[in-house]
C-alpha cells in the first residue's frame, strides 16, 4: 500500500494569514488528508513556518524589533489560527529550529561536493544610504516583462515572472527609497542548468497534474534553466557552512524547501522512531503531494525536484496541485499590502466550518476566484437550509415522537433502496473527485447528497404519516438518521466540527469512507439532543465587523447550543465542537516569581512542549509560594487571547479548582509530558 506524504507551502512568519492562504494551500490539503484517513491510507501531513528570508527582516525593521521576536510571535498566531480552522497537521514545525539548520547545511555540502553548487562573483545592488548589499526583496521597481510598478527584486506578482533585481526598471531600496547601484560580490549558485534535460523528461512523465503547473514549468524549461544564487548577504538565516563565508546565509527558497524533510524528521523524533522519516522520504512507494499557490510552482515543481534528484535516494513529487488566487475586490490578497481578510479576524466573530465550506465550494482550482461577504452569507445560509435543516428536523422529530431513540419497525422499500443507492453512488463520485484534487466538485457533491436527504424527508411526510402509519413513519425517520450518519462521513473532510456535532446527535455507525451507503445504524439506540448546526445570516451581514452594527450573527456559532424537546434553548450547554476549540496542554513550571505590586499574582514560565517557555500570570500567590512551583505539572489553556496583568503579559491560564478550602492546581499524572493534550 502506498504511503502518502502531504505538505502545504510553508507560510512566512511575518504576519497573520488571510483567507487567500487558507483557500490556496491549507484547506485543500486538510480536506485531502482527512479523506485519505477515512479511506484507511497511511498518510503524514507536515508543514511549519518559514522563518528566514527577507520578508521576515523587512517586517522586523518596519516594526523596530528583532527577526526572532517577529517569528516567535507569528509562528504562534499562525499555529493557533490553523488549529482553530481545523487544519490537522501531524507536525507544524519551524525552520529556525537547530535540526533544520543542520539538515539544510548537510544538503548544501552534499550538493557542493557533487558539483551541483558553485561559487562565483556576481553583481548585486548596493544601497549607499543603508551601507549594505540589498537582498532581492529589499529592491522594488518596475517589472521588465509586464511593466507592473510593484515588482520585487525576486518576482513580479502581477505576471508571476521570477526576476533578478538587476533587471528591474528604476530600482529603489525598499527601506530608504534611494536608488541602489551595482557592485561586485561573491555567492554560491545552484546549477539548475545541469538538471535541464532530466527535468524535461521527468515532467513529461507526470500524469494527472494540472495544466497550469505543467505549462508553467515547460515555459521555464523553454527559456533555459540557469544557475541561481542560493546565498544572500543578510544576518538572519541558516549560515553557509564554509570557512570564509561569514555574513552569508542560505537563501530562503533553497533551505525552506528542505523544511518539509526536517519537519518529518522532527515528527518521528517526537514519536520515538527517529529513523522512520526515511520510510516516507526514501521509500519507493511514497506519494509526495505538495499543496501550494500558483506563485510557488517553480519552487516545488522545478527547484525542489532538482535538489532531491541531486541528493539521490529521495522521493520526488507525485503531484503538485497548485491553486490560483482567491481575490477580494479584484485584488490578490496580500500580507505585505494589507489587502486581505485575516483568518484571526474571522474566527473571533464566526465559526470555522461555514468559511471552510464557502472556500471549498468556490475553490480557485482552475482560475482566480473572487471572495465576497455576500457569497459567504449565501453559502452559510445554504448550510443552514439544507444540511442543518435536514439534521435538526430529523433528530427533533425522533425525540418528539420516538422517545429520543432510533425507531424500530418497517422494512425498507423502493424509496429507501433508491436513497441508499444514491448514497453509495455519490460516495464513489466524491472519492473520484477528491483523489483527482477536484475538491470544489466534491464539496458540491456532498451538498447534493444532503439535498437528496431533504427530498426523501419531504416525500415521506412523517408529520402526516405518524397519525396513520406509525411503523412506516418509524422506517422513514430511521432511514433519515442512517442517511445523516453517512452525511457526517461525506462532509467530515470539509466540515470537521460539524461532523463532530452531528456525531453527538446521531451515534456514529459508519466508521470510514467505504461505509457510506452501507446500512449499519442499530435500532433502539439513544440519540443525542438536537442542536442548531448553523445560524443564518441576514442581508445586513457584510463581514465580521457588521455584526456589531446590527447584522444577525449565527445563533449557535459552532453547533454547540442544544434544543430541548419542546424546541426551547437549553442555555449553558456546550457542544463538542465548542469544547474541541479549547487547547488544553500539559506543562511543567520552570520558574515562578511574584508580580511586582500584586499580592495575588505570580509570573510562571511553563514548558508546554514548544521551542520556548510560555509566560503565564496566575492569581495563586495566596495559596502557593514561588519556590514550591518549579517542577510541578499543570494544565494550561493555551489558546486564550493574551492579557496584560499589572504590566505583565499572560499567554495562557493555569487550571485550578476553587472552593471553600482554597485554590488547588489541577495536576496531570506523573507520566504526562509537556505538550500532551488534555481532552
Amino acid at each position: 500500500m502506498a504511503r502518502y506524504l502531504v505538505t502545504s507551502a510553508l507560510p512566512y512568519a511575518n504576519g497573520p494569514l488571510h483567507l487567500g492562504h487558507l483557500a490556496g494551500a491549507y484547506l485543500p490539503a486538510d480536506i485531502y488528508v482527512r479523506f485519505l484517513r477515512l479511506r484507511g491510507e497511511d498518510v503524514v501531513f507536515v508543514c511549519g513556518t518559514d522563518e528566514h528570508g527577507v520578508p521576515i527582516t523587512l517586517t522586523a525593521e518596519r516594526q523596530g524589533r528583532t527577526p526572532r521576536e517577529v517569528v516567535d510571535e507569528y509562528h504562534e498566531v499562525i499555529r493557533r489560527d490553523f488549529e482553530a480552522f481545523g487544519i490537522g497537521f501531524d507536525n507544524f514545525s519551524r525552520t529556525s529550529r537547530p535540526e533544520h539548520f543542520r539538515f539544510a547545511q548537510e544538503v548544501f555540502l552534499d550538493l557542493l561536493g557533487k558539483g551541483y553548487i558553485m561559487e562565483k562573483p556576481m553583481r548585486q545592488l548596493y544601497c549607499s544610504s543603508c551601507s549594505r548589499f540589498l537582498p532581492d526583496r529589499y529592491v522594488l521597481g518596475t517589472c521588465p516583462r509586464c511593466g507592473s510598478g510593484g515588482a520585487r527584486g525576486d518576482q513580479c506578482e502581477s505576471c508571476g515572472s521570477w526576476l533578478d533585481a538587476l533587471d528591474l526598471v528604476e530600482p529603489r531600496c525598499s527601506i530608504c527609497s534611494s536608488r541602489p547601484v551595482p557592485r561586485e560580490t561573491r555567492h554560491w549558485f545552484l546549477r539548475l542548468d545541469l538538471f535541464q534535460g532530466w527535468l524535461r523528461e521527468w515532467l513529461d512523465g507526470r500524469e494527472g497534474w494540472r495544466d497550469n503547473v505543467l505549462n508553467y514549468c515547460r515555459g521555464w524549461l523553454d527559456e533555459g534553466l540557469q544557475e541561481r544564487a542560493i546565498t544572500r548577504d543578510i544576518d538572519w538565516g541558516v549560515p553557509v557552512p564554509l570557512e570564509g563565508a561569514g555574513g552569508k546565509v542560505l537563501y530562503v527558497w533553497f533551505e525552506a524547501l528542505l523544511g518539509y524533510v526536517s519537519s518529518t524528521r522532527e515528527l518521528f523524533e517526537r514519536r520515538g522512531r527517529p529513523d522512520a522519516w526515511r520510510e516516507y522520504w526514501n521509500g519507493t512507494d511514497t506519494r509526495l503531494v505538495h499543496f501550494i499557490g500558483k506563485d510557488n510552482i517553480v519552487f516545488h515543481a522545478v527547484i525542489e525536484p532538482a535538489i532531491l534528484h541531486g541528493l539521490g535516494g529521495f522521493v520526488l513529487p507525485w503531484n503538485v496541485p497548485a491553486n490560483e488566487f482567491l481575490n477580494i475586490s479584484g485584488q490578490k490578497q496580500s500580507t505585505s499590502r494589507g489587502t486581505a481578510v485575516w483568518m484571526g479576524d474571522y474566527l473571533r466573530a464566526l465559526p470555522p466550518d461555514p468559511m471552510r465550506y464557502a472556500l471549498a465550494i468556490n475553490a480557485p482550482e482552475g482560475r482566480d476566484t473572487e471572495f465576497s461577504w455576500a457569497e459567504f452569507r449565501a453559502r452559510n445560509n445554504e448550510l443552514a437550509d439544507v444540511l442543518g435543516n435536514f439534521v435538526n428536523r430529523t433528530v427533533s422529530f425522533a425525540h418528539r415522537e420516538f422517545g429520543g431513540e432510533i425507531p424500530r419497525g418497517g422494512a425498507p422499500g423502493e424509496a429507501e433502496a433508491a436513497l441508499f443507492a444514491s448514497a453509495a453512488s455519490m460516495r464513489d463520485e466524491l472519492a473520484e473527485h477528491i483523489s483527482a484534487f477536484r475538491l470544489k466538485a466534491a464539496c458540491a457533491g456532498a451538498m447534493a447528497l444532503a439535498r437528496e436527504g431533504n427530498r426523501y424527508f419531504d416525500a415521506a411526510e412523517p408529520w402526516r404519516r405518524i397519525k396513520s402509519d406509525r411503523e412506516g413513519c418509524a422506517l422513514s425517520i430511521r432511514t433519515c438518521l442512517q442517511f445523516i450518519d453517512w452525511l457526517r462521513v461525506a462532509f467530515s473532510p470539509f466540515l470537521p466540527f460539524t461532523a463532530e456535532a452531528i456525531g453527538a446527535m446521531v451515534p456514529p455507525a459508519a466508521s470510514g469512507w467505504d461505509s457510506v451507503g452501507v446500512p449499519g445504524l442499530s435500532e433502539g439506540i439513544a440519540l443525542g439532543r438536537p442542536a442548531i448546526l448553523f445560524g443564518k445570516l441576514d442581508e445586513a451581514f457584510d463581514g465580521p465587523g457588521s455584526l456589531s452594527a446590527g447584522a444577525s450573527a449565527p445563533a449557535a456559532p459552532r453547533g454547540g447550543e442544544k434544543e430541548r424537546k419542546d424546541g426551547a434553548s437549553a442555555e449553558g450547554l456546550l457542544g463538542m465542537a465548542d469544547f474541541g476549540r479549547v487547547d488544553l496542554r500539559v506543562g511543567i513550571v520552570l520558574s515562578a516569581t511574584p508580580v511586582e505590586g500584586a499580592d495575588k499574582l505570580l509570573k510562571l514560565m511553563v514548558d508546554i512542549g514548544e521551542d520556548s517557555p510560555r509566560q503565564v500570570v496566575a492569581g495563586i500567590r495566596k495559596w502557593y509560594s514561588p519556590e514550591t512551583l518549579p517542577g510541578r505539572r499543570v494544565v494550561v489553556v493555551c489558546n486564550l487571547e493574551p492579557a496584560v496583568l499589572r504590566g505583565v503579559e499572560s499567554r495562557g491560564m493555569i487550571l485550578a479548582s476553587v472552593g471553600e478550602e482554597g485554590v488547588f492546581i489541577v495536576e496531570p499524572g506523573a507520566g504526562a509530558r509537556p505538550g500532551d493534550r488534555v481532552r
